[in-house]
């Protein structure tokens, strides 16, 4: 069987760059391509094989980590691979710590990109060089670390009502929403609150959103 990777960037260039590494890389790949992120979500339901996923940080419909979460949510087999033009240290490595196998910097040249995608193949964690050496246990990457494993606890089903409540919606907005009963919801809630270690519904919607990460400005990627 073909090893099934898909590209999920919305800019055509960016994708074909990593199409060409991933050819070098892995025989025989057969590579999909989204333009935002319900594409991916539709090209992994439809395709149970697939294996690696390249998930742009700012793509529509994915806001920082919440689309990386997501995916580790729903497809815990998956592979994710961050890609963006926002390579800060500090988001590079809020990206493993929240359970990404590499983050691939879009000012990196095509060897360098295979190269990381060779380490992840072997089952390790790529980051640049620089950005390597500075990982540290440090506080906020074991509260990350923390919250992701909270996060995994989740049902994909109440992963979706968190995402609701973090949005604002009420029961009744969300029950209409996911074509579900209120005492439903209700119960969602009360498992999410449980899980997250929170007392209410608006620290469960802070929690999500520590997910998300402000577009940089004039973005190119």
């Amino acid at each position: 069987m073909q090893p099934q990777v898909i590209i999920a960037d919305d800019h055509p260039l960016f994708r074909t760059a990593l199409k060409q590494a991933i050819v070098e890389c892995i025989d025989d790949a057969q590579i999909l391509e989204a333009e935002c992120f319900e594409e991916v979500l539709e090209a992994v339901e439809a395709n149970p094989s697939l294996e690696i996923v390249f998930l742009d940080l700012h793509m529509p419909g994915n806001n920082g980590f919440t689309g990386l979460m997501q995916l580790q949510n729903h497809y815990p087999d998956l592979v994710v691979i961050m890609v963006s033009s926002d390579d800060n240290v500090e988001t590079m490595q809020k990206a493993i710590s929240f359970g990404a196998a590499a983050f691939i910097p879009k000012s990196a040249d095509l060897s360098t990109i295979a190269s990381a995608i060779e380490v992840v193949l072997d089952g390790e964690v790529w980051l640049p060089e620089h950005v390597d050496q500075a990982l540290t246990d440090d506080t906020q990457t074991k509260a990350n670390q923390h919250l992701a494993k909270q996060l995994a606890q989740l049902t994909p089903q109440q992963y979706v009502v968190l995402t609701q409540i973090a949005d604002g919606r009420l029961n009744k907005q969300i029950a209409y929403d996911l074509d579900i009963k209120e005492t439903t919801v209700k119960k969602h809630v009360s498992a999410i609150l449980l899980k997250l270690e929170v007392n209410n519904r608006t620290l469960a919607g802070l929690a999500y959103q520590q997910l998300m990460l402000a577009a940089p400005e004039n973005r190119s990627d």
